[in-house]
């Protein structure tokens, strides 16, 4: 009797793990709301497979822990004239990866008018990881961004690599402030090995604490970006490496910019092994001045967001005859040290201020 007993709840266990296990992979094939809600908190293997995501919807994952989600085929978004955004993903432990051939289409065009986020419609970010612990976003593949691609928000421990941003159609047809990715409110960041063709900031880091950014290649955007800091809840930008990336064809390379009349600090940036081509605006340009309204220069800077700590090495490159090489414009800034700075090629010069001593930069 105790052998049929035992053999029982050894059938009973095996049935309740075949049935764990069964629900631990699920497949979304269509767009559906509770069925989305099932698989996230059954499953730790999810598949979004070739879904079309319904007009002014938040595809909102909220993975359990441990989880991988692969987005599979092609990947739609309906127009709605709203903020977003198009993804939202939270969790901790999470795996975010592209199957072979996928795509996430956002559809951009059907929201570009030209004027990006200062006016006509209105448009939605598309992808946020909001509050990713521990986690990896890899082999992603993006087409055509209404607005902001990817936001790593209130986020730690995330690794970004070998992702695809594909916006290169707003070119003619009207595409702005399409950034690649922005970090904000987060912690130990590491970005490697993403292509970004866009009409905006490649990388812009608005606020954040040891962040990594290598091995990586920019075009058509407005480069590689610290800011703008400053006039948000949190303006702290700490410990950030930007390495081996080459910008090609873009508005500008480096940037840094600080809100005008703000507070808040940037701290231990460094630049280094940096590739610029036929920049049109500006090869390097750092101010304290960015007006966060109307997002343009006052043409005087302010000193309460501080640069400190301030590295270029090794940035090398060219600058279009109609652009400005080097321009400098700040207040207060302190312990830069550059080396092996070479920034040729642009005909336009703007007076800089604010140089610290002994730092080994020239404007000319």
């Amino acid at each position: 009797m105790k052998f049929f007993i035992i053999l029982g709840y050894l059938i009973l266990e095996i049935l309740l793990f075949a049935r764990s296990s069964a629900a631990a992979s699920c497949t979304i094939n269509a767009y559906n709301e509770d069925d989305i809600k099932n698989a996230v908190q059954s499953c730790t293997d999810i598949i979004i497979n070739g879904i079309n995501v319904p007009a002014g919807v938040v595809l909102n994952l909220n993975l359990a822990e441990g989880t991988k989600l692969i987005f599979q085929g092609t990947i739609t978004w309906e127009f709605y004239e709203w903020d977003g955004p198009l993804v939202n993903i939270t969790g901790t432990n999470i795996e975010i990866t592209g199957a072979p051939n996928h795509v996430l289409d956002a559809k951009g065009s059907l929201w570009w008018d030209g004027k990006g986020g200062g006016g006509g419609k209105i448009k939605p970010i598309f992808f946020v990881a909001h509050g990713l612990k521990n986690s990896v976003i890899s082999n992603i593949t993006i087409k055509n961004t209404p607005n902001h691609a990817i936001w790593i928000e209130d986020s730690d421990g995330v690794v970004a690599q070998d992702v695809y941003i594909d916006s290169k159609d707003g070119d003619t047809m009207g595409g702005h402030n399409t950034d690649g990715f922005n970090v904000w409110r987060s912690n130990n960041v590491r970005i490697q090995r993403i292509n970004v063709y866009n009409q905006d900031d490649c990388i812009a880091i608005k606020s954040g604490t040891n962040v990594i950014v290598t091995d990586s290649y920019c075009s058509g955007g407005h480069g590689l970006s610290i800011g703008s800091v400053g006039g948000r809840d949190y303006n702290i930008v700490e410990n950030v490496l930007v390495s081996n990336t080459d910008i090609v064809e873009s508005g500008n390379g480096i940037r840094i910019k600080t809100v005008y009349g703000a507070t808040g600090s940037v701290t231990n940036v460094t630049y280094e092994n940096i590739s610029l081509k036929d920049i049109t605006n500006f090869g390097i340009v750092i101010e304290g001045d960015y007006n966060i309204t109307n997002g343009s220069p006052t043409g005087v800077a302010t000193d309460g967001v501080p640069i400190k700590k301030f590295y270029l090495r090794n940035v090398t490159g060219t600058v279009k005859e109609t652009g400005v090489n080097i321009y400098i414009l700040v207040k207060k800034a302190s312990e830069w040290q550059w080396s092996n700075v070479s920034v040729t090629g642009g005909k336009k010069t703007k007076q800089c201020d604010g140089i610290p001593e002994g730092s080994g930069i020239s404007c000319s």
